[in-house]
């Protein structure tokens, strides 16, 4: 289906030269005399990399339908990590360039939506928060009164964080996963 380049949203999806896009970033210049035009950014699914295009506001390009599937995470080995559809049952194998920085966040029974286009997986959108274990951090300092104070802590799943004072081993803390901040103790 055609999409008007006036009408680009960010997260949007078209093919461009032959390759998938993800709109990442857009703005409509106009300048005095001259016709309007979008300046857009778009995200190549393949390599990650970012370009910068631009089109006239009529241009059309060509919108890619993506299908999202509601997965469960189950394992991970040194080729790659293993997901299960929710719908069917079926397990299906992803690439670590596929799942990317994911992995951080990820550990079994997390589930997640995993983009597809055209029946291959490309991306994987995890949960907005998690909730992971605390393997190790340093002890707390006894007497410390500010209140800002942090310290890295080691989750479960490999992640570095910045922690507050007061957390200890084992604590189970809840993680943003779009910024990778401390939000708070899970039992909160």
């Amino acid at each position: 289906m055609a999409i008007k380049a006036i009408d680009l949203r960010r997260g949007v999806a078209v093919e461009y030269n032959h390759k998938l896009y993800v709109v990442h970033d857009f703005a409509k210049v106009s300048k005095g005399n001259w016709r309007s035009f979008m300046q857009v950014k778009l995200k190549d699914t393949q390599t990650g990399s970012i370009i910068e295009q631009r089109f006239r506001v009529d241009d059309t390009l060509e919108q890619a339908f993506l299908e999202q599937k509601p997965m469960e995470y189950l394992y991970s080995d040194a080729n790659a990590h293993y997901f299960m559809d929710l719908n069917d049952y079926e397990q299906m194998e992803l690439s670590g360039d596929v799942v990317g920085e994911a992995v951080q966040y990820l550990k079994p029974n997390t589930q997640v939506q995993i983009t597809m286009y055209q029946g291959k997986p490309f991306s994987v959108e995890l949960p907005n928060t998690v909730e992971l274990e605390v393997l190790d951090c340093p002890p707390s300092i006894k007497g410390a009164t500010v209140s800002n104070v942090g310290k890295d802590a080691r989750l479960e799943t490999g992640l570095v964080i910045n922690v507050p004072d007061f957390i200890g081993k084992g604590t189970v803390v809840r993680v943003d996963t779009r910024t990778g901040e401390y939000l708070g103790r899970a039992n909160d």
